[in-house]
């Protein structure tokens, strides 16, 4: 990491017991139970977890992108994001994401251009920036 950049937030998390088990942050907030995926198992998953971090950063992204270009953001816009947990042939396991974007209201090339921009600027995205195949659609 580089030393000139400004931290501006630390997400601390304590786990036990993988994708079946548990995490807690260092502040409480989150306490959740960990079941592995399309078990029956009461709690959620990485892959959850990961699509709704992104959705929101991607709706952040997206309101920034948006004010930057004199463009009144939607209060009723929407992102769902879909994180498959696939594996190929080899057994060798990888993400895989959707992200369908609604922008109720907004002339549709206004908002594929602040789908475009959020996707370049999301810090979410570019973390998975040519890591895993994602296709972002504006519903």
């Amino acid at each position: 990491m580089s030393q000139s950049n400004a931290i501006l937030y630390t997400g601390k998390t304590h786990t036990t017991g993988g994708r079946d088990g548990q995490s807690r942050s260092s502040d409480n907030r989150l306490d959740i139970r960990l079941s592995l995926p399309g078990s029956n198992g009461t709690g959620t998953n990485p892959e959850q977890l990961f699509a709704a971090g992104w959705s929101a950063c991607f709706l952040g992204a997206m309101q920034r992108n948006a004010q930057a270009l004199g463009v009144r953001f939607p209060a009723d816009a929407a992102v769902d994001a879909e994180v498959d947990l696939a594996n190929t042939a080899e057994k060798s396991f990888f993400l895989q994401a959707r992200l369908n974007v609604s922008l109720p209201g907004l002339d549709r090339a206004e908002a594929q251009s602040i789908v475009d921009l959020a996707h370049q600027t999301c810090p979410y995205s570019k973390a998975i920036r040519g890591n895993i195949d994602v296709v972002t659609s504006l519903v």
